[in-house]
Parts: structure tokens; C-alpha cells; sequence
């Protein structure tokens, strides 16, 4: 209701009691970091006082703290199994849960998954949350290790009153695999930041790398480590080159297989650029021709969204929530993981047909720009929060309204009329030895 006297002019009133939150994360960096970033610094600051814990490092904490986020770097928080730094995080988490009685404590990946909701519970914090950004198993390790890992995941069950995940297919495999029971899941898209994002390409990228106007560009963004599959990428361009040799191919990031990648280029004949971090990867991004994402195992992939956000075609691997978002034929192209030579069939396929090609991209981005806002994603935590606390959401309104507009969104995506097919020749790609089949034994997955 409308205010009848502004604040200044009464006497000294006491400030009403917020909600105190902890989001803890394993790494506040890239990927599930910006996620909860957003979900921090978009919750109304009048209902919640919002706390952050995690690893030191990452590049998000100055804006946290700008945005007057309260900080906590847990030392020795590392995302491998390592005891005696798990049980100091565990004191640290449990000392801090204490010292600021917080209402909720909200997880994010598998190690915090794990440390924070055994802490909530040996403080008996009345709200615990965990979010399903990825999950720590996947096919491509082994089968002990794998089954280890969703024991260890169904025991923090009993210790969450609600799951969250990023996107409709995570939540679906969260109940299958028995993480969560049924009807305990709650959708809330992973929100990125798309007030930025620019749909032409900065020109001044191919002039950065000197890169031809004329050449196909192909990247991929995102941190250089097994779940990307980089090597995939490499061998995907190998055989990409053989048809298009004007080709031109970009990682931007970096990470622990950088040089195995590098060994790979080399091996291959695959010019490479290899940009390491940027802070700009999103505009690297929208000068892509064709963005690929081959990673083995992604909740949904936050460099895959921004990339549609910027209108590229993209060329995705059908794990995890990333059907959710493309779909063939409508926003994307599908490739098995651990296939580069699908991939390639998928990124030449698109560099043939470019009419249709763009018509994906700008689908993708109408469907990004409708369904991926912060502000929908907050809306989702506050009614989460509120009913769990038994209080009225303010953004329960809010919420049904982008309920609706999602909805139409879906409708107006999948009725769009297709574009003519091109006349060209779709290739067919050669059996090579690049796409031999690659060993199981590996880490596990999502810190």
C-alpha cells in the first residue's frame, strides 16, 4: 500500500528483521559462480541479507561485495576430495552458520552440496536449499567411483527441504536417480546477464586475431578441463578444416588440459587460438560463425546460453538439461557427447545452410531473452523461500506473470513457419581415428 508519511519526516523507527541467507558454492567463478552471483545480488535487499561463502580466488567477489553482498572465504575449500581440508571447511561452515543463525542455507554443486548441508544440519538451520547445476556422475567414469558418488548424494537427501535445478531435464534426472523425491524439485532457469549482449558481431574481434572477414569462425568458450571435452573440440576441427579449409577455430578460457590441447592442435595440423581467460567472452562469443559445446557432462551451460543470447548457432551435446534449450532444427544442433565427428557433421551442416542457420540463432535468442532473466529466477527463489518459511512471496505476482509469458514464449518458438531448405549438398564426413573412443577412468564431476 502507498506510504501516507515518508521515513524522514518520523521519528527513529527499528529496522524490520530480514532473512538471513548463505549461498555457499565450491568455486565462485564461471559457470554455477555466476549463477550465484545473480542469485545473491537480485534478491530484494529490504527482505534478505544475503551472505556468500566459498574457496578464495574467483573472479566475482569484488562485485559481490560492491553490490553489498557479505563475504566468506573458507580456506582450504578445494574441489577434490581432500579430508582434512573438507573437515577445517566443515568447522568453518559450521562456525560461521552458528555465529549468524542464518534461516537458509543454500547449496550449490557437490562438494558445498555436501559440506554445507551436513553443516546446516549440526546447527539446525530451520531451511536448507541445494541447486542441481550438474551432477557429480556421468557415463564417462568409472563404474565404482560412479555409483560412490550418487550413494553420497542420496544421503544429503534427508538433509534438504527443497532441490532446485537449472533447468526442466536436471530435475527430472535428479528424481530418476532418487537425489531428490518426487515432487521436491522446483525449476529455476540458471539466469545470466543479457542487458549487455550485443546480437551483431564486434568486428573488431577478427581484427584482434586477424581473422578474415570471409572465414568461418568456429569456439567454444569455457574452462579447458575434461567435462568441456577440449580434445573433442580439436578433433572436430581437424575434420572440419578437411572441407572447409579457410576455417578458422577459437578456444576462449583456460584450464588444466591446456596443453594437452595445444599437443592435440599441433598432432592434428589445427590452427588454433587459444585466448585463455577473457573477461570479454561473451563478445569473443557473438563473433563466432558457430559456437560448440561438446562437453561430456553440463546442468545446461551458461557460455552456451550467452551464446544464444548473442544469436550464434550453436552446436550442442545432448547431455543433461541441454536439449531443454536447443532443440533441433528450432534453436540449434545436437551431437552425442564423445562423437566429434557427429559435431562436425552438425557445425559443417549449419556453415552450408546460413539462411537457416541464422533463423536458429535468432529463435535461440528470443527464447534466452524470454526465459532467462535474473529477475525470473529470483522471483522462483523468493516463492521458494517464502513457502518454506511460511510467509507471503512478494514476487508471487511477479512470478505468474512470467509463468504466462514463458509460456507464450514456448508457443510463438515452435510455431514459427521454417525457412526454405538450402539446395547444397549436405557432407558426409569420412571415418577417422580422431574420434576413437576415449578411456573411462576418470575424476568425477561437478565441484
Amino acid at each position: 500500500m502507498p506510504r501516507v508519511v515518508s521515513s524522514i519526516a518520523l521519528p527513529p523507527q527499528p529496522t524490520p528483521d530480514r532473512v538471513k541467507v548463505l549461498h555457499i558454492i565450491t568455486n565462485f567463478t564461471t559457470g554455477a559462480g555466476g549463477n550465484t552471483l545473480l542469485s545473491a545480488i537480485g534478491m530484494d535487499a529490504d527482505r534478505y541479507e544475503v551472505f556468500v561463502a566459498s574457496s578464495p580466488g574467483g573472479e566475482f567477489w569484488d562485485r559481490a561485495e560492491a553490490a553489498g553482498i557479505k563475504t566468506r572465504r573458507l580456506s582450504g575449500f578445494v574441489r577434490e576430495v581432500a579430508p582434512l581440508k573438507d573437515l577445517s571447511v566443515l568447522f568453518q561452515l559450521i562456525r560461521l552458520i552458528r555465529r549468524e543463525r542464518f534461516s537458509i542455507v543454500h547449496t550449490h554443486t557437490t562438494k558445498a552440496g555436501f559440506l554445507g548441508r551436513m553443516a546446516a544440519r549440526l546447527c539446525g538451520t530451520p531451511v536448507v536449499v541445494h541447486t542441481f547445476h550438474a551432477f557429480s556422475f556421468h557415463d564417462f567414469m568409472d563404474v565404482r567411483v560412479r555409483r560412490a558418488y550418487m550413494l553420497l548424494e542420496r544421503l544429503m537427501r534427508p538433509l534438504t527441504h527443497e532441490f532446485l535445478a537449472v533447468a526442466p531435464r536436471v530435475a527430472r534426472q535428479a528424481v530418476e536417480y532418487r537425489l531428490a523425491r518426487p515432487g521436491q524439485v522446483s525449476v529455476a532457469p540458471s539466469a545470466v546477464e543479457l542487458a549487455d549482449v550485443a546480437f551483431e558481431p564486434d568486428e573488431s574481434v577478427r581484427h584482434e586475431f586477424a581473422i578474415a572477414s570471409s572465414a568461418p569462425l568456429i569456439g567454444t568458450v569455457g574452462r579447458i578441463l575434461y567435462q568441456k571435452a577440449p580434445l573433442d573440440f580439436v578433433r572436430m576441427a581437424a575434420l572440419v578444416a578437411e572441407h572447409r579449409p579457410d576455417a578458422c577455430f577459437m578456444m576462449v578460457g583456460d584450464g588444466p588440459m591446456t596443453s594437452d590441447v595445444r599437443a592435440e592442435a599441433e598432432r592434428l595440423g589445427v590452427d588454433l587460438i587459444l585466448t585463455g581467460f577473457r573477461d570479454d567472452a561473451p563478445r569473443l562469443a557473438g563473433a563466432f560463425d558457430v559456437f560448440v559445446m561438446p562437453s561430456l557432462y553440463e546442468g545446461l551451460g551458461r557460455a552456451l546460453t550467452e551464446a544464444l543470447a548473442c544469436g550464434r548457432p550453436v552446436v550442442a551435446s545432448a547431455v543433461n538439461g541441454v536439449p531443454d534449450l536447443v532443440r533441433p532444427g528450432e534453436t540449434g544442433l545436437l551431437a552425442h557427447p564423445g562423437d566429434p565427428e557427429a559435431v562436425a557433421r552438425c557445425v559443417l551442416w549449419l556453415l552450408d545452410h546460413p539462411v537457416e542457420a541464422k533463423r536458429m540463432g535468432r529463435q535461440g535468442r528470443a527464447a534466452v531473452l524470454e526465459l532467462f532473466k535474473p529477475e525470473h529466477m529470483c522471483a522462483v527463489l523468493d516463492e521458494t523461500y517464502s513457502r518454506l518459511l511460511g510467509v507471503p512471496s512478494v514476487a508471487g505476482d511477479d512470478l505468474g506473470h512470467d509463468e504466462e509469458s514463458r509460456r507464450s514464449a514456448t508457443f510463438e518458438l515452435t510455431s514459427l513457419a521454417a525457412e526454405p531448405q538450402s539446395s547444397k549438398q549436405d557432407r558426409v564426413l569420412r571415418p577417422r581415428p580422431v574420434g576413437r573412443h576415449r578411456s573411462r577412468r576418470r575424476e568425477g564431476g561437478a565441484g
